[in-house]
């Protein structure tokens, strides 16, 4: 079933085009959080391996195309907070994700209610 959207009043306009902003918004979070979790994942396997390494073996760490020495403990300081900071931009992440799956879908209900009312 195709809608023409001239067919509709504006508030169920309206209802659709926010349905769609509200779907790539999700869109948006959800590439978002991927590559959140892809980083920390590598943040979590730098942690284990300079837990791994002898204090007096040198560490470089990337900054932008060079390595640069730093210290082991430093490093490892760096990499534990850089944990933290992605752990809580994913919990954000999947609150804002869960409120929105709730938009859509309270507002999926009210637009199909709205057609459902119109073809009776």
């Amino acid at each position: 079933m195709t809608i023409n959207l001239d067919d509709l009043d504006e508030e169920q306009k309206k209802k659709i085009l926010n349905l769609q902003n509200l779907q790539q918004t999700y869109e948006f979070i959800t590439t978002q959080k991927l590559q959140l979790e892809s980083t920390l994942r590598e943040t979590e396997l730098a942690i284990e391996e300079l837990e791994k390494i002898n204090p007096d073996n040198t560490v470089y760490k990337s900054i932008g195309g060079i390595l640069v020495r730093s210290e082991k403990n430093k490093l490892l300081d760096e990499k534990k907070s850089l944990k933290v900071t992605l752990e809580m931009r994913l919990k954000t992440l999947d609150q804002k994700k869960a409120r929105i799956e709730n938009q859509i879908t309270t507002l999926r209900n009210s637009i199909q209610a709205d057609f459902q009312n119109k073809n009776l």
